[in-house]
């Protein structure tokens, strides 16, 4: 911007007075010196205002220390450090985490090996602090979601109406940004990133499409959830299932994303809402959230998809498997309707996970689909999932059980574990 500056603002009239001081007139004119100072003063100040503007740049874009939940190795619990954070370079984005929700995914990779020492969270919200070269959808002082799934809008999911699996997701599994390194350090060593976002730190650098604008008063600690758990479920039933009006559906696991489920089957006017838990303490949450009753599977001597069947007398229409459990993905599949019921798959299975199904069931007509991001196109959708809550279209505070500060994380996880809370936000 500055050589653009000082190429059009300054040179012209440089290059016109150099001209004219080669001219016979000016050269013998008493006026030539006083061309050829002004002349070099204008290329002097150029310099200055130059040399200014990168040094001011320089200093807005300095690494910044702020504290980090990181795993150091399998097994071992979130400590609390000191980190540095990079600034962010081209096409990348620095951000202040203000509220970020402990999901299930964490739980599960926990449960797992990755790479270590990692910097984990995904679902977040807040501020953008810096912006690197080429970034033109945010700016400084921004509120911003995170999204654990791009929109690069150019490869072929991104261009078909009907997708949403970004390609640049597969960056994530390198755990690192696209240029192969990290923008965390601690202790001198480098700290790997997850999910393309790291929210369990005060800052974090994002590339510039997993970042959406939001609107400027939404409340951070209420739309981070949006984030993930909200969007994935509440889309699961509205794109990904197509639920319709008068139907019937049964939701496997009353988390936070089951109950974004059971609000997506609400809002698109289903007449029975099932919900299906074995913690029965989670059964008033899901009622608030628009469930009409609510089973235990370990109250029944049958599987609950002959219960299911039983109930509805012919399978349900819809069926959202929200645990990532292979057994209950099979269930849920078989406690569809013969011919038309839609079972559709939310909960993160591990990977290389194998599902036991009977080929039969496809015989007659069911569907078994999956489910990333609740359908949604991230970048493009996002901030109307946040407007469509600051219009009261929709209600998060079901969701949210528990607040807490970063240095709690621990003590969230616990409640997480012991199937005390829905969602747990921590705040930054």
């Amino acid at each position: 911007m500055v050589k653009v500056v000082n190429r059009i603002y300054f040179s012209q009239y440089i290059h016109l007075w150099q001209e004219e001081s080669q001219h016979e007139y000016y050269r013998k004119s008493k006026y030539s010196l006083l061309l050829y100072v002004m002349s070099q003063l204008c290329q002097f100040v150029c310099f200055i205002y130059q040399h200014l503007i990168t040094q001011l740049i320089s200093i807005l874009l300095k690494v910044i220390k702020c504290r980090a939940a990181i795993i150091w190795e399998h097994g071992t619990p979130f400590s609390i450090e000191e980190v540095e954070v990079a600034p962010p370079k081209a096409k990348e984005v620095r951000i202040k985490i203000v509220a970020t929700g402990l999901c299930g995914t964490e739980m599960k990779v926990l449960e797992d090996k990755a790479l270590y020492p990692i910097i984990m969270g995904h679902e977040g919200a807040g501020i953008v602090e810096s912006v690197g070269e080429g970034v033109s959808t945010v700016k400084p002082g921004d509120k911003v979601i995170t999204l654990f799934l791009p929109q690069c809008g150019e490869c072929a999911s991104c261009l078909n109406s009907e997708d949403n699996f970004c390609i640049q997701f597969k960056q994530s599994q390198t755990s690192l940004m696209s240029d192969g390194t990290s923008r965390f350090t601690c202790k001198g060593k480098p700290v790997y990133h997850f999910a393309n976002t790291s929210t369990f730190s005060e800052y974090t650098v994002l590339s510039e499409i997993s970042v959406a604008k939001i609107d400027a008063v939404a409340p951070l600690e209420k739309v981070c959830l949006i984030s993930c758990g909200f969007s994935t479920g509440y889309g699961a039933a509205i794109n990904t299932a197509k639920v319709t009006p008068g139907s019937t559906c049964a939701v496997f696991g009353l988390g936070g994303v089951g109950l974004s489920v059971i609000m997506g089957c609400k809002a698109a006017g289903a007449a029975r809402i099932i919900g299906v838990d074995i913690n029965k303490d989670k059964f008033g949450k899901a009622m608030e959230a628009g469930a009409t009753e609510c089973i235990n599977p370990q109250d029944f001597r049958k599987p609950i998809q002959d219960v299911l069947v039983e109930m509805t007398g012919a399978g349900v229409e819809f069926c959202f498997e929200v645990i990532g459990n292979p057994e209950m993905v099979a269930a849920a599949f078989a406690s569809c309707h013969e011919s038309h019921g839609v079972c559709v798959i939310v909960g993160l299975l591990k990977f290389g996970v194998q599902l036991n199904i009977s080929g039969w069931l496809f015989f007659s007509g069911r569907t078994l689909k999956g489910s990333v991001f609740g359908g949604w196109k991230s970048k493009e959708n996002v901030s109307k999932l946040v407007s469509a809550y600051m219009a009261k279209k929709f209600n998060l505070d079901p969701l949210i059980t528990h607040t807490l500060s970063l240095d709690k994380i621990n003590q969230a996880v616990e409640l997480m574990k012991t199937g005390k809370c829905i969602r747990c936000v921590l705040l930054l």
